[in-house]
């Protein structure tokens, strides 16, 4: 068996890949265009990727080919119709980084609402050596006990956040964004309700029709303009100018994101212009990127391989 891998490097090179040699020749590319996987891919019995497309063009050639891993749950760049007509297996992975988006989704959480960069920058400006009180109170912060929390897409990850928001104390409310999702011990609402009542919404759900562009000029016109916005989803659920301005016209208080329309970032990103990070905080999708969650994902995808070949 010939195993290729075609972007290892999206899965980190701190990241023990060896037991992969049990299986069978491995071949590992740090990165791959469509074009070098059309070449890469010609004797593979499996490939594994992250972000390369999947289709007539990249795998055409690809005779040998039985199994498409995605490292990901995400499976966008997949013609599953080309990979049907050539009965070609895929599978991707669900659940693996559910703790380590939710701890993100509370790390950026607690930069905005606790001002953390400007007390950072406070102490190490030295305005609080010497100073007159022991405390300073210029730039306020409030407790989340008694805030209502918003999540847009209940799933593995909004479950975990909604349950660990409810141990600070906040009222959760969530809305389904296909319409069909009900669960038990959640109060569902609907979006209008949401964005207008909730002082924290979060976004955890996939791209799809009813997703894209969902955060826009609208949606941030409803919310309080004390409430803080965060997006752990999908970039283009979220308009980046309707974004931008709301955060310059003070129509939100702040954001926190972790992905984006474009990634990496594009130069004619608006949200390049706000340079308050007091407003504004970016990572660099590195929600799911625990040591941890890596390390299970690739155990995962190890354990599909073989379990693939042993039936």
């Amino acid at each position: 068996m010939k195993i290729v891998f075609l972007d290892s490097k999206t899965i980190g090179d701190d990241i023990d890949l060896s037991e992969y040699d049990k299986l069978g020749e491995v071949v590992k590319y740090d990165f791959s265009t469509t074009e070098e996987a059309a070449e890469r891919t010609r004797d593979a019995d499996v490939i594994v990727l992250n972000k390369v497309e999947v289709n007539e063009k990249s795998i055409g050639q690809a005779k040998n080919l039985k199994l498409v891993c995605v490292t990901a749950t995400g499976t966008n760049n997949l013609d599953k119709e080309y990979l049907v007509k050539r009965g070609i297996e895929w599978r991707n992975v669900a659940g693996y980084s559910t703790e380590t988006v939710a701890q993100h989704t509370f790390a950026l959480l607690f930069y905005l609402l606790e001002k953390l960069r400007y007390y950072d920058d406070y102490v190490k400006s030295e305005k609080y050596v010497g100073d007159t009180s022991f405390t300073h109170f210029s730039n306020v912060f409030h407790q989340i006990s008694g805030m209502t929390w918003g999540i847009v897409g209940l799933g593995n990850i909004g479950r975990r956040v909604a349950d660990i928001a409810k141990a600070f104390g906040c009222h959760v409310v969530y809305y389904s964004t296909s319409g069909r999702n009900s669960q038990p011990g959640y109060e569902r609402v609907d979006f209008d309700t949401l964005l207008a009542t909730s002082d924290i919404v979060s976004v955890h759900a996939p791209l799809t029709d009813d997703t894209l562009g969902l955060m826009d000029k609208a949606a941030f016109e409803k919310m309080k303009k004390s409430a803080i916005f965060l997006n752990l989803g999908r970039g283009p659920i979220v308009n980046e100018a309707d974004l931008a301005q709301a955060l310059m016209d003070g129509e939100l208080a702040a954001a926190g994101l972790d992905v984006l329309a474009q990634e990496p970032m594009s130069e004619d990103n608006p949200l390049r212009a706000i340079k308050d990070s007091n407003k504004l905080i970016i990572t660099p999708h590195i929600a799911w990127a625990s040591v941890e969650a890596r390390t299970n994902l690739m155990h995962i995808i190890y354990s599909q391989i073989e379990d693939f070949f042993a039936n």
